[in-house]
């Protein structure tokens, strides 16, 4: 059973600043709002007996993780396809505005692409097929701790877009 915690509240006070411009903004750590969260949810009775926790390598996840593997003891394995949706799947850095369009897009066409037309957005079933091609390596395991991104576990599960440091169960075997 996998268990996709999101990251935690992110304190984006210093976005578009030093090292916090285009990708850098991944950088940004937990808020202490999102610290508490995330201490709140080591506490959750799912989070018991977690085997491993995988993670994004943006640092909000890690940290999330970090969290989450002190209260349980459980190693961390950093995974790049763990990481947040995409506003030019060919990695290419979009600024605020273009990326904000971009989401605006991805809401408006429910994650798919217009009929006829392919997008620089990446795309639900693309962010699906990445992520379940992770958690396909850790299969074995009892339970898994998956600390990452709302929009991606929104994606995987077709429900709804997850809280800060909300936790939502996910069995691989019915996909």
């Amino acid at each position: 059973m996998f268990y996709f915690v999101r990251h935690g509240k992110t304190d984006y006070s210093e976005r578009n600043t030093k090292i916090y411009q285009g990708f850098g903004v991944n950088l940004a750590g937990l808020s202490g709002t999102g610290k508490e969260q995330i201490r709140k949810a080591a506490k959750d009775e799912r989070m018991k007996g977690i085997d491993l926790i995988l993670c994004s390598p943006y640092t909000r996840a890690v940290q999330t993780a970090a969290i989450l593997s002190g209260e349980s003891g459980a190693d961390i394995v950093i995974e790049t396809d763990l990481h947040e949706w995409l506003a030019n799947k060919n990695f290419v850095y979009e600024d605020d505005g273009t990326a904000e369009r971009a989401y605006e897009e991805y809401e408006r066409n429910h994650g798919r692409y217009p009929v006829g037309r392919e997008m620089a957005w990446e795309d639900a079933a693309s962010m699906k097929k990445r992520v379940l091609g992770v958690l396909e390596k850790y299969a074995s395991y009892g339970k898994v701790a998956v600390a990452c991104h709302g929009m991606m576990i929104q994606a995987v599960t077709g429900g709804r877009h997850p809280e800060c440091g909300e936790i939502i169960e996910f069995d691989l075997r019915g996909q």
